[in-house]
């Protein structure tokens, strides 16, 4: 038997009261089906995802709601792909209530074996959104600069600067400069045999193919650089990439950036720009990104997602997916609050 029907016969057993897609109130043991939807303009939604849950973990995560004065009122279980195991929402209507910390969220999540999102005014998978994600370390598993410099010779070096400068200790434009500089001499066809080579984060191509079906435009915000992006845009179709551009002289690195770093800044003037152009609202702009460099582009979004972040990344978040595929982000957009398709 597959872990995804494990997975679906674990929740019916364990939560079998609970209809997917469908909202509940629960309260002394008993739930009860509601004749309404929960707003979504109105209150938070509390996402319990990547966990093996029982009745006893919703009276938890409720208890716990409670004592930072969030009441839930409604919740629901459902499942956005068949490649997720059902997940658990929890609604506190009252919109007067801020969100919680995401690194307390992650302290709490972690005592349930589970992980544990907030998100107000959710985008909606099934209307055409937008979605602007970093490169390095959060749509592909490694730090390209990083791995260039293990090819100078410089790896220790420059990764300690990559660090710093995505724990947000250092200007970025500033340190790619610095970072760029030590690359000199570097020959254009080991960039070409990195490029062929680059590990996807697991769940990213398949995420993008489920949101090219619902009709959302998936771009590419990188401080990286332009070969490895082309290729990561090749690799899981997507509509445009800004990343920057290196500087070759018979074949091999000069050790200089050409044109606007694509910096902070910079990625929230292209998910704005993007946003704009594709006639969206801010509410179906989504931004995703693991570095200090990430956080302004995400908090120009309508949901900003840090993935595998640094603590300072995650604490400024709306949400975080701290572990495991990034298919999870479906469980931020496809809360059930409007009709949509079976699966």
């Amino acid at each position: 038997m597959s872990q995804i029907n494990m997975a679906q016969q674990a929740a019916e057993q364990q939560l079998q009261h609970l209809t997917l897609n469908k909202w509940f109130s629960y309260s002394g043991g008993v739930f009860t089906p509601l004749n309404y939807i929960p707003n979504k303009a109105l209150g938070l939604f509390s996402i319990a995802f990547a966990g093996d849950f029982e009745e006893k973990h919703i009276v938890s995560i409720i208890d716990f709601l409670a004592t930072h004065n969030q009441t839930v009122t409604a919740i629901c279980q459902y499942q956005p792909d068949l490649g997720l195991a059902p997940a658990l929402c929890f609604y506190v209507q009252n919109a007067a209530e801020q969100a919680i910390n995401p690194l307390v969220l992650q302290e709490f999540s972690n005592t349930l074996d589970c992980q544990l999102v907030q998100v107000a005014t959710a985008p909606n998978l099934y209307e055409p959104g937008l979605l602007v994600m970093d490169m390095d370390s959060t749509a592909i598993t490694i730090e390209c600069i990083d791995e260039i410099a293990r090819l100078a010779d410089v790896y220790d070096e420059v990764a300690s600067v990559t660090a710093l400068a995505m724990a947000g200790k250092l200007d970025f434009s500033e340190s790619l400069n610095q970072r760029v500089a030590k690359l000199a001499g570097i020959e254009k066809s080991l960039i070409e045999e990195l490029k062929s080579a680059l590990p996807l984060m697991p769940g990213i191509k398949v995420l993008c193919q489920i949101l090219k079906q619902h009709d959302w435009y998936l771009a590419i915000a990188s401080g990286g650089f332009v070969p490895f992006a082309e290729r990561v845009q090749e690799l899981i179709n997507l509509d445009e990439v800004h990343a920057n551009v290196l500087e070759f002289k018979d074949d091999k690195l000069t050790g200089k950036v050409l044109g606007t770093i694509v910096d902070a800044q910079q990625k929230a003037i292209i998910l704005e720009s993007l946003q704009h152009k594709l006639g969206l609202e801010k509410s179906q702009t989504v931004a995703i990104g693991d570095g200090a460099n990430d956080l302004i582009m995400m908090a120009k979004a309508g949901l900003g997602v840090a993935v595998h972040g640094k603590p300072k990344v995650v604490e400024q978040a709306q949400a975080a997916i701290c572990e495991g595929s990034l298919l999870q982000l479906l469980y931020m957009l496809a809360i059930p609050l409007d009709k949509e398709p079976a699966l």
